[in-house]
Order: C-alpha cells, then structure tokens, then sequence
C-alpha cells in the first residue's frame, strides 16, 4: 500500500463534521446515481470527493484555506490540468445552506431533466438522469 493511500484511508477514519454531512449525500449513489468516493487520492493529492464518471471533485474548505490560497491554487490548476472541475465549498456554506450547495453539485453534474415520451405513445412524464 502506497503511503498516500494509507493516508487516504486515516483521513477517511478521521473525517470532520462537514465531511461527514456531505458524505451522507453523497454516498452510495445517492446524488442522482453517481458514484463518489471520499479521501480520493489523484496525483500526489488526496481530494476531499470526487466523482469520477463526471470529473468532478468537491473541496470542502474550513479557515486554514484562507491562508493557502496558493497551494490551493497550485493544487486546483493539477485537478484541472488532468480534467476535473474543482468545486470548492466553505464548511459554513455547507452547515448554512445544505440544500444550496447539493444543488450546486447536482448543476455541476449535468443534470438535466430527459426528454419526455411523446404522449402519442401512451406514456408520459418525466425524470432525472441517473448517471448509471
């Protein structure tokens, strides 16, 4: 097991209260049908979430970020650099407005409602992609 890896697998063990509230709705396929994982290393980083089938990856920031903003950005332009959008979120963003920021993902992911049957057909309605 690589060093980060075993990293990834403490920071995971010892998540902060924010990561662990995003986490219940990110988990499991539970935005929408993509799958997240947490603690993700890419390159020599480790990313708070990250969806892979969407590059995306979700920073969650408490106030030690005010003070990194260049290895922040250092760190943001090799995401980008290897595809991924990089949504960074405040912690009190998260703790203020939960269902703000999950609508924030869900734009990030794409979603868009799918096209509705012809009524001619007998059917009719409509529903979200679920990313599988």
């Amino acid at each position: 097991m690589s060093e980060l890896t075993g990293f990834s697998k403490l920071l995971r063990k010892n998540s902060t209260e924010a990561e662990k509230l995003l986490w219940r709705h990110l988990r499991a396929k539970r935005m929408l049908g993509f799958k997240f994982r947490r603690q993700q290393p890419i390159g020599r980083y480790i990313v708070d979430f990250a969806c892979f089938e969407k590059r995306i990856v979700i920073e969650l920031d408490g106030g030690q970020h005010a003070e990194n903003i260049k290895q922040d950005k250092m760190r943001d332009d090799f995401l980008k650099s290897e595809g991924f959008r990089v949504l960074r979120i405040w912690n009190n963003e998260l703790f203020e407005d939960i269902d703000g920021v999950l609508e924030t993902i869900m734009n990030e992911c794409d979603i868009s409602p799918s096209p509705q049957p012809s009524p001619t057909k007998g059917r009719g309605g409509s529903s979200y992609c679920s990313g599988n």
